[in-house]
């Protein structure tokens, strides 16, 4: 047993798995550093509370010293469980700070009709925990985005937007001071679901008014998966493998092009 209350255990292939994912995606981005003091972005749901767990425990028997510690934002929706949150934080030991603001009557006062609600509640959030990384002397931000969130992203962006991204493992936030990391690149959300469940862990609802409703465009991506996996079952590490394996001089950037064009290779 890791943890008192904490039921996951070495012997579990779960377990073993969702870690030596992590560990795997750790060593090929280079994402923890010797003294690196990390803030985990936990919001109360599954993902962010597997990537805490794995981290610490992994922080236990790596060959690098590094620190963590949770932070969770309170975006001030009505009915929103912070106090759950700090409760499992503090029985587990995590050094934590819960940090409550009004992002939701900034929202309310300030969303155009018609705009995405998503959209500015994650940019408000974002800044917010920029921000306190730096309070707290966190030189990292790590975040729960896994394997199914990079897919997702990638298929949206060229669907929708237009564009040929997804996410990054590891980059400089826009304060130029912080790094945000995501160790969970290389693990599905199902495995996800199943060692949140496995664990009890107490999931609380962001309670903001369009949960449930938002990201219709993503859940589209869900299903378009869950269909293609029907046939091939491995659709997702290639598409994955795909964002690390990008051949430029086949792509139609006509910036990418004069790069090549320029470069000593070229």
């Amino acid at each position: 047993m890791i943890y008192e209350g904490f039921v996951a255990i070495t012997e579990d292939k779960l377990f073993k798995r969702i870690k030596s994912a992590v560990g795997r995606a750790i060593g090929d981005f280079n994402l923890i550093s010797e003294g690196d003091r990390i803030a985990v972005a936990v919001s109360g749901g599954k993902d962010s509370y597997t990537l805490l767990h794995i981290l610490e425990e992994l922080r236990r028997r790596a060959p690098v010293k590094y620190k963590l510690m949770a932070i969770n934002i309170d975006s001030g929706y009505p009915g929103f469980r912070a106090d759950i949150i700090a409760e499992h934080l503090q029985e587990h030991g995590f050094r934590h700070h819960m940090e409550k603001t009004d992002h939701f009557g900034i929202i309310s006062a300030k969303r155009r009709p018609g705009s995405s609600y998503c959209s500015i509640c994650a940019r408000l959030k974002r800044g917010a925990l920029y921000s306190l990384a730096q309070e707290h002397g966190c030189n990292k931000l790590a975040l729960g985005h896994h394997l199914d969130d990079f897919i997702e992203t990638l298929l949206l962006n060229q669907f929708f937007v237009g564009s040929l991204k997804a996410m990054s493992a590891s980059m400089l936030a826009d304060n130029g001071v912080t790094t945000v990391i995501r160790p969970l690149v290389y693990v599905e959300e199902r495995d996800i679901i199943n060692f949140s469940r496995t664990n009890r862990f107490p999931v609380v609802c962001c309670c903001c008014p369009v949960c449930g409703k938002a990201d219709q465009q993503r859940k589209r991506m869900k299903s378009l998966l869950a269909e293609l996996e029907k046939d091939n079952p491995t659709i997702k590490r290639s598409l994955l493998k795909a964002l690390a394996n990008v051949h430029p001089r086949h792509l139609l950037d006509n910036g990418l092009m004069k790069k090549q064009a320029f470069s000593p290779a070229g």
